[in-house]
């Protein structure tokens, strides 16, 4: 498989993960385009971008981002040699994926065979079946009726979990305690599962109780290499939402992670699966483990896996797009035993708090840390907390410049993220727009 070249890679996203994008492709040398709503005009990933380019004009804000046909075509008009889909939005859309391909644009993701395998829950029940996976006790396939759901309760035991068969997020999940709940539990998580996914359909799992939440980062290229990045611990939920994910999971046995790498790695062979994915079980409080789902593209919470392993997980999706193996120097993982632990990373929404092995507690971006061995590394969207350094920096970026006294003195972010930093463009004007940046600049102290 030859490797093919980018120039121009575009982000069909917005927020935090566009801009995580766009620094990893522009640390790659590759030009960087954003798309944006009407209502996203002033929005920061719009000017972190090389050129920037409204979408759906007169669409809601989310509409405006899934329009398929009208993002392939401004690709094409501008010549984009790939697509990245970011996480949410297009990024589980088969149908975008193939669109991608017939327009001769590389989707940077699994392939539509993959997503459309994994990315519906019941279809990735029956390959973790097939692959010797266990899972969690359920349908078969889709509820057609309120009597079906009742008879599976009955037969599996009180309390049960209904869930959507697309999408993610803990959207479309209703937990159900007695027979007498069910019907409304239905019409609520279907309601939920249409707005959010397009797609009303749901199913019926036995209710783990009190379980934990694990997911196993994985990597494949398109010439068979697969490797597991080792787990997150999720468990920290509310209302299905992960609050705080921490890596690796230390609560868990040595052996009991191994198994949950071995089977995820088994699932993903098992679909012929490639580029970065996430698997994700169940652990009961008996030690027993369940395998739930497969996101099969970045997810949100991909920076904790980077910081304790090295690994740029963007970047590798992208040169896996290109055609890399695993084992080329571009990508640098020969083999399973080339990723370590090197430390411990935990990631909460409010605060990112990280800590080192030791314990030390560290303020900053979300994606940066101290590893193990006392080398710093700074992933994820740190970008977006960059200060700037200059009067020419401030017009390139849209921040003042940052005062906070609490900055530690090795870094080249804000400590207290965009709070401190204001935005310099107000009221710009929809339309495209291409911003000039300081292309190549790297964090100081930082490696990727």
């Amino acid at each position: 498989m030859s490797i093919i070249p980018f120039k121009r890679l575009l982000c069909a996203n917005r927020g935090e993960i566009a801009i995580r994008v766009f620094r990893a492709a522009t640390e790659l040398g590759y030009r960087t385009v954003a798309i944006f709503s009407e209502e996203d005009r002033v929005h920061l990933h719009r000017y972190k971008a090389d050129e920037a380019y409204l979408v759906g004009k007169g669409l809601e804000p989310v509409a405006a981002y899934l329009a398929e046909d009208e993002i392939i075509e401004l690709a094409k008009r501008h010549e984009i040699d790939a697509i990245h889909p970011g996480y949410g939005l297009l990024s589980e859309r088969a149908s975008f994926a193939r669109k991608c391909r017939d327009a001769g644009i590389v989707f940077i993701g699994p392939t539509p065979e993959a997503i459309d395998a994994l990315g519906d829950k019941i279809a990735a029940r029956k390959i973790a079946e097939a692959a010797g996976v266990p899972v969690v006790p359920g349908t078969p396939e889709p509820l057609r009726s309120l009597e079906a759901a009742r008879a599976f309760a009955d037969k599996a035991g009180y309390p049960v979990l209904v869930k959507a068969a697309a999408g993610g997020g803990g959207r479309g999940m209703r937990v159900v305690r007695s027979a007498a709940e069910m019907g409304e539990a239905l019409d609520r998580a279907r309601s939920e599962a249409k707005k959010a996914f397009g797609d009303d359909s749901v199913f019926l799992e036995k209710l783990v109780v009190r379980p934990k939440h694990i997911e196993v980062q994985v990597l494949g290229d398109n010439h068979g290499n697969l490797v597991h990045l080792f787990e997150r611990d999720c468990s920290v939920q509310r209302r299905y939402q992960k609050v705080v994910e921490y890596a690796p999971a230390w609560s868990l046995p040595e052996a009991l992670r191994a198994r949950l790498a071995q089977d995820a790695l088994k699932v993903a062979r098992h679909a012929h699966y490639t580029n970065a994915g996430t698997v994700e079980f169940l652990v009961g409080e008996d030690g027993t483990h369940y395998f739930i789902e497969v996101n099969p593209r970045i997810q949100v919470e991909h920076t904790v896996t980077e910081v304790i392993t090295g690994r740029d997980l963007v970047q590798s999706q992208i040169r896996i797009a290109q055609g890399y193996k695993l084992s080329d120097p571009e990508i640098g993982i020969p083999n399973q035993e080339s990723i370590e632990i090197r430390g411990v990373a935990i990631r909460k929404p409010s605060d990112s708090l990280r800590l080192s092995r030791t314990g030390t507690r560290r303020t900053g971006s979300p994606c940066a840390a101290h590893r193990a061995d006392g080398q710093r590394f700074s992933a994820g969207a740190s970008l977006i907390n960059r200060r700037a350094e200059s009067s020419n920096d401030r017009r390139r970026w849209p921040f003042q410049r940052c005062t906070s006294a609490r900055r530690p003195r090795d870094s080249a972010f804000c400590a207290r993220k965009v709070m401190c930093c204001t935005a310099a463009w107000r009221g710009a004007s929809s339309g495209t727009m291409k911003t000039q940046r300081g292309r190549g600049r790297s964090l100081p102290n930082s490696t990727s």
